[in-house]
């Protein structure tokens, strides 16, 4: 599905010449035998403005609800403590019941990950995202009746199943729109989603616990049913709302037999809007589809195992501070009541999405430099598990650590989501960018794993009261942050050496003109070739 067939001209003729205020794209130039003109940019960053508005704020409210529904089974293990009504008393958990729950999350969705998204790759991308969401709804409504520690770690495992391909697939639907280079700023956007949801959840956490007792429910009960079912109406408008991968001027959309009893979408774009972005943006329009051998080739790729090694510790020190930031705010000072604790969560998440407001822009505009962007930040978060570490005489100080950990996690895993797009797009096109961001989110999430299962209240040595609590868990995620950097380290200087240019064996491989290099070489691959750096911004840009 989403491939189209033609029914009107054909998007290559001259029949359909395209001419603006510098261009005119003939039959020849779009078959490659002439240099193309491109829009000017002022045209191509409307069209792109236009699809910001019809696909990001989908994504921030789809992020927003998921990311609460995974994560709010750490702030219900807090929520109204002081009458024993929190999760971990009501259930009789033990704290390795507890990691184990967190930890069965991503194993499922380690296993899971890859299949889903080649999944989305092949079928509806707009079908299979809403189908993320409203099956996530189910799974969290259904944490209401949980009643014994098995139930919490069953659903928990179906929550990664479902769950499984949303966040890669995010970022490949990106680039079925944007030019890859471009998208570091749009997931940082709907990233950030993640953030305010982890701030809002402890916030809203404190009304939760005030209708503790209504109904017969517990707080924390009524938040899994409140979440969940606002996510299952949720999957349901996002089939109304998200297109489907754009079609080539002229063609129209064929519905297959196992989608045409679906309601449709608006398309993304329609008229000039729709040429200019064909002109633009070609590679995605000129796609084979897939085979096993595709994926051979993307699964062999040395450039794919940095790329983990980066999100492993990131994505590791960020799942373990939103499920274990409130359980260490309260071990900095035992006096904080639930709600205190809950108050004092949400500003980590503030000082994340700052970083990520401020960061990921830039990182777009340096697009060659994204190694330098994430390390600094990982050594930003470095400072601040240092900081919580040592600062014992001064528990506001130890909470300054846990906020320059927030700053530092902000742009990180946007900036390694962006860069494998980058990076596999153009090697191995549209099923690198499905396979590579699925591993590097999957077998990366082998990290949230490590601090969930392995680490704060599921180690045994950490668990002693006191001031050195947690100390030990604090170094080890300082240590795979410290894998995370020389990941980096060791991806940029592999590629001076070796390049990424596109793969060979693809490119020679069948008989379909898209194969060639020159569908590479659309508007947005030549304005890829150097940085736009501080130029063009609104301060320079002539009125």
């Amino acid at each position: 599905m989403g491939q189209g067939k033609v029914v009107g001209k054909d998007p290559s003729s001259t029949d359909i010449d395209v001419v603006s205020n510098d261009i005119t794209t003939t039959r020849q130039e779009e078959e490659g035998l002439e240099p193309i003109e491109d829009y000017d940019i002022e045209t191509v960053e409307a069209v792109y403005r236009k699809l910001d508005v019809r696909i990001i704020p989908a994504f921030w409210i789809l992020y927003f609800l998921c990311s609460a529904i995974r994560s709010n089974i750490g702030i219900a293990q807090t929520m109204n403590r002081d009458v024993g009504h929190d999760l971990v008393t009501v259930l009789g958990l033990t704290a390795r019941d507890t990691s184990t729950a967190l930890a069965l999350f991503y194993v499922s969705y380690v296993i899971f990950d890859l299949p889903s998204n080649l999944i989305m790759s092949r079928l509806s991308p707009r079908v299979w995202m809403a189908r993320i969401v409203f099956a996530v709804g189910i799974i969290g409504a259904c944490f209401t009746a949980v009643q014994s520690p098995w139930s919490v770690k069953l659903l928990r495992f179906l929550l990664g199943v479902v769950i499984a391909g949303m966040w890669p697939g995010m970022a490949y639907y990106l680039t079925l729109f944007y030019p890859p280079s471009r998208t570091g700023k749009r997931i940082g956007m709907y990233f950030t989603a993640s953030q305010v949801s982890a701030a809002v959840v402890g916030l809203v956490s404190a009304g939760f616990q005030q209708m503790d007792g209504i109904g017969g429910l517990v707080g924390f009960r009524w938040m899994f049913l409140v979440y969940g079912l606002l996510a299952v109406v949720l999957g349901v408008v996002l089939l109304l709302w998200l297109p489907d991968r754009p079609l080539a001027p002229g063609e129209t959309r064929v519905r297959s037999k196992w989608t045409k009893w679906l309601p449709t979408s608006p398309e993304a774009l329609t008229g000039k809007d729709a040429v200019v972005h064909y002109h633009d943006l070609r590679r995605v329009y000129h796609t084979r589809p897939w085979n096993l051998r595709d994926l051979w080739y993307v699964l062999i790729d040395w450039r794919l195992w940095p790329l983990v090694l980066m999100y492993f510790g990131v994505v590791g020190v960020g799942i373990g501070t939103q499920l274990y930031g409130n359980v260490i705010i309260a071990s900095i000072n035992p006096q904080f009541t639930g709600v205190q604790v809950s108050l004092l969560f949400a500003p980590i998440w503030m000082m994340d999405f700052c970083a990520i407001l401020l960061v990921t822009p830039i990182s777009d505009r340096f697009h060659q430099h994204r190694a330098l962007f994430f390390s600094a930040a990982v050594c930003i978060q470095i400072a601040g598990l240092l900081t919580v570490t040592f600062a014992l005489t001064n528990s506001w100080a130890r909470y300054g650590g846990l906020l320059m950990i927030g700053f530092g996690l902000g742009p990180t895993v946007p900036i390694c989501m962006t860069w494998t797009n980058e990076i596999f797009q153009k090697r191995h096109r549209e099923v690198g960018v499905a396979a590579a961001s699925a591993l590097v989110s999957g077998l990366g999430n082998l990290g949230s794993i490590t601090t969930t299962y392995a680490l704060y209240t599921g180690w045994p040595e950490d668990a002693a009261k006191g001031p050195h609590q947690y100390r030990r868990s604090n170094f080890t995620m300082i240590g795979i942050l410290c894998l995370s950097i020389a990941g980096s380290i060791v991806m940029t200087v592999l590629l001076k050496i070796f390049g990424n240019e596109p793969s060979k064996k693809i490119a020679n491989y069948g008989d379909s003109s898209a194969d060639s290099a020159e569908e590479f070489q659309d508007g947005a691959a030549r304005r890829e070739a150097q940085q736009r750096g501080f130029g063009r911004m609104w301060w320079s840009k002539s009125t």
